[in-house]
């Protein structure tokens, strides 16, 4: 059950951009996933972008807020809150998240949720079309170890989500309410008690998710996990599925994970999406941070139209197209569903006229 379609995608809905697309016309970004911390109050032991050194940096708050309005008349219609660091170590996080929604676009945050205690929650949840608490354990022994933080923290977390469900119902907020844990051999025991809490406490869903290893990850103690003895949970976690929970365990992506398999060769998704980093650097993929050649410009220095339409990420989107061998990206990389469905439609198989 996955009514978000988190194991798909969702460019489907986006039929005039992909014909734009297709038709050769330059297109702007429907999603943006911004980081607007650069630190972490946790050092969890699977950390894709560690990499980033955690550095001490926030973006800045009000040029972004200007391009925010530059970023909605463009034709960017999402924004996800979450990237190297934690959203809620930038002390204006609520003032963002607020312009964000009240210029038009809709938003989002994937948190650890340590930060989102009440004062916050009051504020945010107005604003948020969904909030994700990344929480990779049921105990707080366990969250300790994984998460590599104090215990003390998987106490707040459950009691933040829970005031969180409180004030959602109190004040009829439509923000979606969810958790999810990256599938590993420390919490695998404790994955079912975990749904079980998210639906007592009256979350909308809980995501199991497969660890995926970062090209330029530091961590590699997971890199040859394999999740074929894993895929048992799926059934024991679907008779906890009821109206108004569920959980979407991505047996879909765990055997992308396991298989290793593309149906496209280069990269075409770069078009409809983009990172932004807690310095204000636009990439245009999230696997390639650091790399010169995928950083496009910084929002604090350029308009972001200056920026999209650059020669520099013109002959980016030609060679990606063209001559980026995606063997070497990221398996279950953001844009691979995407990716699986562009490549189709750019080199259709042969009868397709008979539906």
């Amino acid at each position: 059950m996955d009514k978000y379609k988190i194991d798909s995608h969702k460019l489907i809905y986006h039929v005039q951009r992909v014909s734009d697309w297709l038709n050769g016309q330059n297109v702007y970004p429907i999603y943006l996933e911004i980081s607007p911390s650069g630190s972490c109050n946790h050092r969890c032991i699977y950390c894709a972008l560690d990499f980033m050194e955690y550095k001490p940096r926030f973006l800045e708050t009000s040029i972004f807020k200007e391009r925010l309005f530059e970023m909605v008349s463009l034709g960017v219609k999402s924004i996800m809150y979450a990237g190297e660091g934690e959203p809620f170590l930038h002390k204006d996080m609520a003032d963002i998240i607020a312009s964000t929604k009240s210029c038009g676009i809709d938003v989002a945050v994937t948190s650890n949720g340590v930060l989102l205690n009440r004062e916050v929650a009051e504020c945010v949840l107005v604003n948020c079309t969904w909030v994700k608490i990344s929480i990779n354990a049921a105990t707080k022994e366990t969250y300790a170890k994984v998460h590599r933080t104090k215990s003390a923290d998987f106490e707040k977390v459950m009691e933040n989500m829970s005031y969180a469900v409180k004030i959602r119902k109190a004040k009829k907020h439509k923000c979606t309410l969810g958790m999810q844990i990256v599938l590993l051999p420390e919490n695998y025991s404790e994955v079912t008690l975990l749904a079980r809490k998210a639906k007592d406490m009256g979350l909308d869903y809980l995501v199991v998710k497969p660890y995926s290893q970062h090209p330029l990850s530091k961590t590699t103690r997971y890199k040859n996990i394999k999740y074929a003895n894993y895929l048992d949970l799926a059934q024991k976690l679907e008779k906890l599925n009821y109206y108004g929970f569920h959980v979407v365990f991505r047996i879909q992506t765990m055997k992308k994970w396991d298989e290793a398999k593309r149906n496209y060769k280069h990269c075409l998704a770069l078009p409809f999406w983009a990172y932004i980093d807690s310095g204000g650097d636009v990439w245009a993929c999230s696997i390639y941070l650091t790399k010169e050649r995928f950083r496009l410009g910084n929002i604090c220095r350029n308009k972001f139209q200056e920026i999209w339409e650059c020669q520099k990420r013109i002959k980016l989107l030609s060679w990606a197209e063209e001559k980026l061998d995606t063997e070497q990206c990221r398996i279950n990389c953001r844009m691979d569903e995407i990716n699986r469905y562009l490549w189709d439609l750019k080199y259709p198989p042969e009868h397709v006229n008979f539906i």
